[in-house]
């Protein structure tokens, strides 16, 4: 019988590592406590991990960091001096420059001046040819990932596991699509008790990857926002698209959640050029 560790099992080992920095992000992560939290050898595990994940842990926490203080910067009132002490910046010097070199603008003018600000703005008649949405037919996806309960700015405590299941099952290929679907509505739930499920399309013919769950994403007919920039942007769109863009348009949603459609990787790109698609159900 191999008892040596197969790709899957590293998997769930370095689960428990993006779990772990995920939940102790505000605190100093010890790179000899993570090899303990992976069961792997100090010597090599970051190795491992930057190999999978295609990142270096510290690559991980600045982006994880920095991806919640745009949120802040967008959606709270909070002090830049406050919100860098929280992303473990010394100073807001430190941190106007770590910030401008990832987000290529200050933390002052992304607040002020970032594209999210065009949701600021009411739509006041149907303009389909002002806003970047359009009205689509989508084939029903089948989808295998992992819940997520929580901060909707946390998914990624779910997609990095779903990701790596779905590649240690040999599941995952070039089609395969990142979908997040949320079902609760933030305005009205408690943020720790928000719902939402990190998935991966999965070819009618695939068997479900060990570790995940399956479930549907009907097909019909969808407003979809493509939205460029920041994912601490995507509230605020959503507040847009549904109190502003589809009265206007005269459309109503059907009965069935949103879903986010990711068409590239936080971990390779810069957060102004990552593209989402919101996509909206409508009733028929």
């Amino acid at each position: 019988m191999n008892s040596e560790p197969d790709f899957q099992t590293y998997q769930q080992r370095l689960m428990r590592v993006s779990a772990y920095i995920h939940n102790h992000l505000d605190d100093e992560l010890d790179f000899a406590g993570l090899a303990e939290v992976a069961c792997l050898s100090p010597w090599h595990w970051h190795r491992i991990y930057r190999g999978v994940y295609g990142e270096t842990i510290a690559a991980t926490v600045r982006r994880l960091r920095l991806h919640r203080a745009a949120g802040e910067l967008v959606n709270s009132d909070a002090s830049v001096e406050a919100i860098a002490k929280r992303a473990g910046v010394s100073s807001v010097q430190a941190f106007t420059r770590v910030f401008r070199s990832t987000y290529g603008i200050t933390p002052a003018r992304y607040r002020s001046e970032g594209r999210h600000r065009m949701f600021d703005q009411p739509v006041m008649q149907w303009e389909s040819d002002m806003y970047d949405v359009e009205l689509r037919t989508m084939n029903e996806r089948r989808l295998a990932g992992l819940p997520h309960r929580g901060s909707y700015m946390e998914i990624d405590k779910a997609f990095g596991p779903a990701a790596g299941l779905m590649a240690a099952g040999g599941a995952f290929g070039p089609e395969t699509e990142m979908i997040g679907v949320y079902y609760d509505d933030p305005g009205i739930t408690e943020e720790a008790a928000l719902n939402s499920f990190a998935a991966l399309t999965l070819p009618d013919d695939a068997d479900v990857p060990a570790g995940l769950e399956s479930r549907k994403l009907a097909g019909g007919r969808y407003a979809v926002l493509t939205h460029t920039g920041p994912y601490a942007e995507l509230h605020k769109a959503y507040n847009w698209f549904y109190g502003s863009w589809l009265p206007a348009a005269g459309l109503e949603p059907a009965d069935a959640p949103p879903c986010e459609i990711y068409h590239n990787n936080p971990r390779d790109t810069p957060p102004a050029a990552l593209v989402t698609e919101i996509c909206v159900p409508l009733k028929t």
